[in-house]
């Protein structure tokens, strides 16, 4: 690991809190996270296939993550304005029917070829360009359009505080490749302090990856998963070398701080032909019932050893955002919209909204991760 990959490993904070043993790679000019935790206690993905949820839940589902939304590529998609539902306390329960139909369509998928000179990094991923800024969170304020902090979208175009999973499957017009990729991600808006006007990203890349040494047992994502990354309410200093700022990316010497930083110290000022970034690390164990819970994350957990924890035995790819800002910092610096009185990079967090194309998210998580192979948007990277 170079002096400047050491560097940047440094600032992603979020991993060293969730425990997470990081590692960074530089391949193809892309910097990229793997690492894990300690051993966590192994546990059956059967199990968390029979646990279920509530009895009259799954029944109720239909919407959020139905047998319609995980059906095979082809099948109709459901109603839009039917709404998911939402259990006490927040947790919303995964249609176990559905899901065990999935695993079964996975489990009996072929894999496809593998053509000569494909690499063993094991992702797909999915590139994605800004969509629309809206004051919505249709996970943390489903149903509350304005009740958020400003959010800077990119994926699926319809979304809303409205949307649900259905909405997503239905409404497929997205700023991603593949278009197989009916996702919406989003991050609060980035904004400069001198002209008050809001940055949007210029480049939003989506990985799906494994973060351990080996992909054994790991199953495709559920559609209608939510996440969040991250804390919104955050608000402490990022001065130069602190974790989780923002970082200046470059392909040459350099320094990931910048040649200078803004006068309040949180922001760096890039040099060269570098600009501003962001990476954010998602969890890769799931508990196999649930879609979301209170505080949207309980349901998610990092894991370790190359196992998941028993409390969230499914191994699922974990999602990695590596995002892009046309800017190269200034002396006054920027803001975020989930926190414009500290000034500083602390509240960076990201949002996923999982919804994918069900033969293409299980033909990628079988070739890409299972594999271990290097995909792009497309499949095998060549």
């Amino acid at each position: 690991m170079s002096f400047r990959e050491s560097r940047l490993l440094q600032r992603w904070g979020l991993l060293a809190g969730a425990g997470a043993v990081v590692m960074i790679v530089v391949a193809g000019g892309v910097v990229y996270l793997t690492g894990g935790t300690a051993a966590p206690t192994p546990s059956s993905v059967d199990s968390a296939l029979e646990g279920g949820a509530a009895a009259d839940a799954g029944a109720a589902l239909g919407a959020a993550s139905g047998a319609a939304s995980v059906a095979p590529s082809g099948s109709a998609a459901p109603s839009a304005t039917t709404k998911a539902p939402v259990a006490a306390g927040g947790w919303v329960p995964v249609d176990q029917g559905a899901w065990k139909a999935q695993v079964d369509a996975f489990k009996a998928l072929a894999v496809d070829p593998v053509p000569a000179g494909v690499g063993n990094l094991p992702e797909f991923r999915a590139d994605c360009q800004y969509s629309h800024s809206l004051a919505d969170d249709p996970i943390v304020f489903p149903g509350l359009a304005g009740a958020s902090h400003m959010h800077s979208f990119v994926g699926n175009k319809a979304v809303n505080a409205d949307t649900t999973p259905a909405d997503l499957m239905k409404f497929t017009a997205t700023t991603c490749k593949p278009a197989q990729d009916h996702s919406a991600y989003w991050v609060p808006t980035l904004y400069d302090i001198a002209s008050g006007k809001p940055v949007e990203t210029t480049g939003f890349r989506v990985y799906y990856r494994s973060l351990m040494s080996s992909s054994a047992g790991v199953l495709p994502m559920p559609n209608g998963l939510r996440m969040i990354s991250g804390d919104a309410k955050k608000s402490q200093p990022t001065p130069r070398g602190a974790r989780g700022q923002f970082y200046c990316a470059f392909y040459g010497p350099g320094d990931l701080d910048g040649i200078a930083r803004s006068t309040n110290g949180n922001w760096p000022i890039c040099g060269g032909t570098a600009t501003l970034h962001f990476m954010m690390q998602f969890p890769d164990c799931w508990d196999g019932k649930h879609l979301d819970s209170p505080n949207h994350k309980d349901h998610v957990a990092f894991g370790g050893g190359n196992a998941c924890p028993a409390s969230h035995p499914v191994k699922i790819p974990a999602i990695t955002f590596d995002i892009q800002y046309g800017a190269k910092g200034t002396p006054e610096g920027y803001y975020l919209s989930s926190d414009k009185e500290g000034k500083s990079a602390s509240s960076m967090h990201g949002d996923a909204f999982v919804v994918w194309d069900v033969a293409t998210m299980n033909s990628r998580t079988k070739n890409c991760v299972l594999q271990r192979r290097t995909c792009d948007n497309y499949g095998y990277q060549k």
